[in-house]
């Protein structure tokens, strides 16, 4: 049975905050090695980064691009001023997939708007994201279906019917597809978050992967989505919750991106056999910690062993309770003091 393995993708968005230099730190975080102190593993950190590509002139109307953005996080005076600084060009993505790519870094990227696929005149990402409010943009899908390369549909704004829509639209250029449960609600109140969908859309869609996008705080429920069966996860992350931007205090800073990936890596090695057995790992706490049938009082030399004359104490290396027709009525070989194991050296 292979060990299981989620697929990790640091969701870099619009952290960048529309600098390169800044990008390029948030990639060295996500390649940064993952150890767990505890037992001094390295465990493999995360698998991708990925970031956002928008077309400006397919983004918003244009009143809703001219209306004033007066906001702690505006980067401009108009809304569509703000997504200008935010925006990076194609060959802007290039340098960084080229960056993510040295760093052992697998690249997806979020197309937004049709115009977006011209990047791919230059680099083909891992994997394509269609965002969740994209899931209705089936002109979108299209397009991003026919290059052929796998994709990732983010559910967050959508139900079953839109998810259908979606899959026989993409599934007409291929099956290459991970479904990902999502709340579009930022941050996610833990009320709405549903993991059983997870559950819901492994039996619907039994044929796609699937997995989860997190907009809550901090890693509890990654952690949980990972242990009913989600094969991806994608988090927001940050090098400061503080910084100026939207989508900041709702990511994993270089702390908690440590500690989500190496508890997820170690749940993935906590989930073993559908079995029972007894574990050689355990060995020496069972040897310390069991019981062994052992003196009640002092015996002697020459005595035979009566039911009466035992109970049970620790260490774990003697005879055991289901074994006790072994000692009784057994002769002993020497004395025995009382509060002792009984070893098969003290019988004749």
């Amino acid at each position: 049975m292979n060990k299981p393995h989620t697929y990790l993708i640091g969701e870099i968005g619009q952290n960048h905050n529309g600098s390169m230099e800044l990008a390029k730190k948030l990639i060295d975080q996500a390649a940064r090695p993952v150890l767990d102190e505890l037992f001094n593993v390295k465990l493999k950190t995360w698998d991708a980064v990925k970031f956002t590509k928008r077309d400006l002139s397919e983004e918003l109307s244009a009143s809703a691009m001219a209306k004033p953005y007066d906001s702690p996080h505006s980067f401009g005076r108009t809304y569509g001023e703000h997504r200008e600084v935010l925006e990076l060009d194609d060959l802007q993505h290039f340098e960084l997939y080229r960056y993510a790519k040295s760093k052992g870094l697998q690249f997806v990227e979020t197309l937004c708007a049709l115009g977006c696929l011209s990047m791919l005149k230059h680099f083909e990402p891992d994997r394509l994201k269609v965002a969740s409010r994209d899931l209705t943009n089936l002109p979108l899908l299209n397009a991003m279906a026919e290059t052929g390369i796998p994709m990732i549909v983010s559910t967050g704004m959508g139900g079953e019917e839109e998810i259908d829509d979606a899959l026989g639209v993409i599934t007409k250029f291929h099956d290459k597809v991970t479904i990902l449960h999502c709340l579009s609600q930022y941050p996610s109140e833990y009320k709405n978050i549903n993991l059983n969908s997870i559950h819901y859309l492994k039996d619907r869609y039994s044929d796609f992967e699937v997995g989860y996008s997190d907009h809550s705080i901090g890693i509890a429920i990654p952690l949980a989505a990972v242990a009913m069966g989600a094969t991806t996860i994608e988090k927001h992350i940050t090098l400061d919750r503080s910084m100026k931007g939207t989508d900041q205090a709702g990511s994993l800073a270089p702390d908690g991106m440590h500690r989500m990936v190496r508890d997820i890596r170690n749940l993935e090695l906590s989930f073993g056999k559908n079995e029972k057995v007894k574990s050689e790992a355990v060995e020496l706490a069972k040897i310390k910690l069991e019981r062994s049938l052992a003196t009640k009082t002092n015996l002697k030399a020459g005595d035979i062993i009566k039911d009466s004359d035992l109970h049970l104490l620790s260490p774990g290396d003697g005879f055991k309770w289901v074994e006790k027709d072994k000692l009784i009525g057994k002769t002993l070989s020497q004395d025995i003091k009382a509060d002792e194991v009984i070893y098969k050296s003290m019988l004749i």
